[in-house]
């Protein structure tokens, strides 16, 4: 057997399979696109489901790939075993009705055995099949000519997932060895048996029966091969590695991570747990972010943040108390950059988004571990070893731990969680959720009056903003009414031009007129069966059922909105063109006088990105581009590229709206015929708004040229107050910050002094207790820099003793503390003193053993704190 890398084996794989007539199809995105059932792909033939379901032709029915794949179902497991992980790369050979066992088998043998490629002693493989599988059986033995004693028949040798293609198979194993098993009693240990010696390395399925609905088998009329392999496990025989985690597709990570430890790996089996974890999450993050997803608290980002903090745990273990992860990201990309380029190529990008959620979760970590640790304590006291589901639901909704992380945590300890308090806590919090949604739509449109509305309301707003139609439906005070004069109804007509709020777009407002009354058009929204539902102020007369109506939208208003709107469709695209292909759409608003943007990203948009933001969509206004609008079928539309938003619900009929060759993207709202229609773009706001997301803000037209009118009167108001020209505001401002800066330092050194005399006027106030001088008092200083700067001072003029010193600004507790390195030694720790201090005045905080700070909030309560502290210190022998 060779000596080969993963990369070579990857890529003998390929080429092998290319020399028999097969087309390499380029592994796919860990982000399905083209299956939303889908969290992830997870196998090597999830991509290829087009090809075996009949949608698409394939132009060679022979075909192999190296597929990127996640599978979460076995997190827990990860580190503990040899082999769990939750990033693999499968490799696979598949035939669309084209050749079949024969070749599959005699393929599958020439590859391992030959020394042209992997070169494995034919001695040591083994096989398994389906004990009806004959003829299968027939090719081991006769074509192959393995020894019947080398081929074992299976019942589960069948691979079978419910509906669909179905079908026998038979996997190859590789015999490494007595000393991965040599025990002639055990039950367990032949291929096929759950032992460390016998390995599977491959599995090659027979897709030749389909599965019926009512549990019957028939023959498929094309038969199909679908094989896979897994790298890691592949390489690991190769190298001849103990575990998958001492290949080279794990040990640069573990020497990396090495390098921040301070346990080195291979010393303790359960201190390299958590290097195996780390290793297995970094890859399958680096990834999984390198391919569009982000940290978030649902869907796939909740998984990327349960393996990020789920490492983070693990880390502290082998002493790493930092963020560190984002350093492995680099390594990944090393490893892996002969077949996945884009690692490398979105490095730094990826680097920010795991550096940013790990700072996050390191700013509660140690306040959420210690809150744990706590309830078990006291759990434990009580005789319990069911940790509260209420408290699991506090750590994740207070302090960011997912729910399987706790649960991991607590196991460890002997403990299990409440799931049905957790899951009650759940279920309120969703309750408050869907309540306070209630609160707010205006409309209620989901009352039982609104649902059970039948009549049809056609939309005929895209081509026209006024026309003749009729009012088919009255509702006054939640009943369907003939007439209505009230101040207040709700109204459907036949046809309408007025533009529901949708897709972020808000209604179109307008007026109705009939002979006998006129109306306003105050909101529209779609009905729960999807008629457009007018919110109507009646000014005048009476409106009847059947009456003929004009029916107007207010020009003004739809012109504004369908600036902004097309406004919206540049900025997007911008965005990805400045900062990247991760940029989605995570909400949006479309109003009169502005346009709201949210979306995914995780860093602060610095000022010349955002320069050439804006520079980009008013270059596109200027150029004057047509915007075309048609609809297609959704494939047809996904082909174009058109963008769509995950999760988002399409008919089989879709509208694209097409910038020229800038932007296109599936959307239902109303724009204008030509970018430079739209005038003017301007950014007003741009910041975050949570874990990964960040929110712009602009306006167009008439709202850009009022908003930069307005920046200019305060800038000419700024020359005025500082007495400079407009171009001197920013030269005269740099100015004045120097001098408060010169001036600070004065401030700042007076302080040092007026400190260092009091610190001295204090010395004569130390105590003794237990042989150690302390010295706890209020004081009289202006911040906590100088209250900090006075316990400094004292500690060098003491030489030995313990420092508390507590005052009061701004209706504020400030308390620092420290502690000299002789009586560290023998128990006395700043923080903690200091934590017990600031609790007796409404406040907490804490730091190392020499030195500390909290604040408190009730400073009534500073002088009995202050009388605790004196007490706590006497209690330290």
């Amino acid at each position: 057997m060779k000596t080969l890398t993963s990369a070579q084996v990857r890529q003998l794989f390929l080429d092998f399979y290319e020399e028999k007539g097969h087309t390499v199809e380029p592994s796919a995105s860990l982000v399905p696109k083209e299956d939303p059932t889908l969290l992830w792909i997870n196998s090597g033939v999830a991509t290829l489901k087009k090809y075996f379901d009949g949608r698409v032709i394939p132009d060679n029915p022979r075909i192999v790939n190296a597929q990127k794949s996640i599978r979460t179902n076995d997190i827990e497991n990860v580190g503990f075993t040899a082999r769990h992980h939750t990033f693999f790369e499968m490799l696979g050979n598949f035939s669309i009705g084209n050749y079949f066992k024969q070749e599959a088998i005699e393929w599958a043998w020439e590859f391992l055995t030959s020394d042209k490629w992997i070169g494995f002693d034919p001695e040591k493989l083994a096989v398994t099949v389906h004990p009806e599988d004959d003829e299968a059986y027939d090719l081991w033995k006769n074509n192959i000519k393995l020894p019947e004693e080398r081929i074992i028949r299976l019942e589960e040798n069948f691979w079978d997932i419910g509906e669909g293609p179905s079908g026998p198979n038979t996997e190859i194993f590789y015999d490494r060895g007595a000393a991965y098993g040599n025990d002639s009693t055990d039950p367990e240990l032949y291929p096929g048996g759950e032992n460390d010696r016998y390995l599977e390395i491959w599995n090659l399925v027979f897709s030749q029966f389909n599965h019926n609905p009512d549990d019957t088998y028939t023959p498929l009329p094309k038969k199909n091969i679908d094989t896979g392999m897994g790298l890691e496990r592949m390489v690991c025989v190769i190298q001849d590695a103990p575990t998958n985690f001492e290949t080279d597709l794990f040990l640069p990570i573990i020497k990396k991570v090495e390098q921040l430890a301070t346990v080195k790996y291979g010393k303790d089996e359960s201190m390299d747990v958590a290097y195996k974890v780390i290793a297995d999450h970094i890859r399958t993050v680096t990834f999984a972010i390198a391919d569009g997803a982000l940290p978030s608290n649902e869907g796939r980002g909740y998984v990327l943040r349960r393996l990020l903090r789920r490492a983070v745990r693990f880390a502290k273990q082998i002493g790493i108390e930092k963020p560190f992860m984002y350093q492995l990201v680099g390594t990944v990309g090393e490893i892996m950059q002969a077949f996945y380029s884009n690692v490398q190529s979105k490095q730094a990008f990826i680097e920010n988004v795991v550096k940013t959620e790990e700072e996050r979760f390191h700013e509660t970590l140690h306040e959420g571990l210690a809150i744990l640790e706590n309830i078990i304590e006291l759990e434990k006291g009580q005789g319990s070893k069911v940790f509260p589901g209420t408290e699991v639901f506090r750590l994740y909704d207070t302090y960011g731990f997912p729910k399987e992380l706790t649960e991991e945590y607590v196991n460890e300890l002997g403990f299990t969680i409440d799931e049905a308090g957790f899951k009650e806590e759940m279920d309120k919090q969703r309750s408050r959720a869907r309540n306070a949604r209630q609160k707010v739509d205006s409309m209620q449109v989901q009352d039982s009056v609104f649902s059970e509305l039948s009549a049809e309301s056609i939309f005929v707003g895209y081509d026209h903003q006024k026309v003749d139609t009729v009012i088919s439906t009255i509702i006054e005070n939640k009943e369907v009414v003939t007439q209505s004069s009230e101040k207040e109804v709700y109204l459907l007509l036949d046809q309408t031009p007025f533009y529901a709020e949708s897709g972020g777009q808000i209604a179109d407002v307008g007026w109705l007129y009939t002979e006998q009354a006129e109306a306003k058009v105050e909101g529209v929204q779609k009905a729960p069966k999807g008629q457009h539902l007018h919110r109507v102020t009646v000014t005048k007369g009476v409106l009847s059922s059947g009456d003929i109506v004009k029916a107007i939208v207010d020009k003004q208003s739809r012109s504004s909105i369908i600036k902004n709107h097309t406004a919206t469709h540049l900025l997007h695209q911008a965005l990805k063109d400045v900062l990247g292909d991760h940029v989605n759409q995570a909400g949006s608003l479309v109003d009169t006088d502005r346009l709201r943007f949210d979306f995914s990203h995780f860093s602060t948009i610095t000022d010349q990105e955002i320069e050439q933001i804006e520079t980009i969509v008013n270059q596109k206004i200027w150029d004057s581009i047509p915007v075309s609008i048609k609809s297609y079928p959704i494939a047809e539309a996904k082909e174009m590229g058109a963008m769509a938003l995950f999760g988002e619900k399409y008919g089989d009929i879709v509208r694209v709206v097409k910038i020229g060759d800038f932007s296109i993207e599936l959307c239902g709202g109303i724009h204008v015929l030509n970018t430079s229609e739209i005038g003017l773009f301007k950014l007003t706001t741009e910041t975050g708004i949570g874990a990964g997301t960040r929110r712009i803000e602009a306006t167009t037209g008439k709202g850009a040229y009022s908003h930069v009118t307005n920046q200019q009167h305060h800038l000419q108001e700024a020359a005025s107050l500082l007495k400079v020209s407009l171009d001197q505001v920013p030269k005269r401002i740099d100015g004045l910050f120097q001098e408060i800066k010169e001036l600070q330092k004065d401030k700042d050194s007076l302080s040092q002094k007026l400190s260092n005399i009091e610190a001295a006027s204090i010395l004569d106030e130390v105590e003794q207790v237990n042989g150690v001088s302390y010295l706890v008092k209020q004081v009289d200083v202006s911040d906590i820099n100088q209250l900090r700067s006075m316990v400094d001072e004292l500690k060098q003029k003491l030489d030995s003793g313990i420092i508390l010193l507590g005052a009061v600004n701004n209706g504020k507790v400030q308390l620092a503390a420290g502690v000299t390195k002789d009586l560290i030694d023998r128990g006395y720790h700043a923080g903690k003193l200091i934590k017990e201090t600031a609790t007796r005045c409404g406040g907490g905080g804490g730091g190392r053993p020499d030195m500390a700070q909290a604040g408190g909030k009730n400073p009534e309560q500073l002088s009995e704190a202050l009388v605790y502290a004196k007490q706590y210190i006497s209690s330290i022998e």
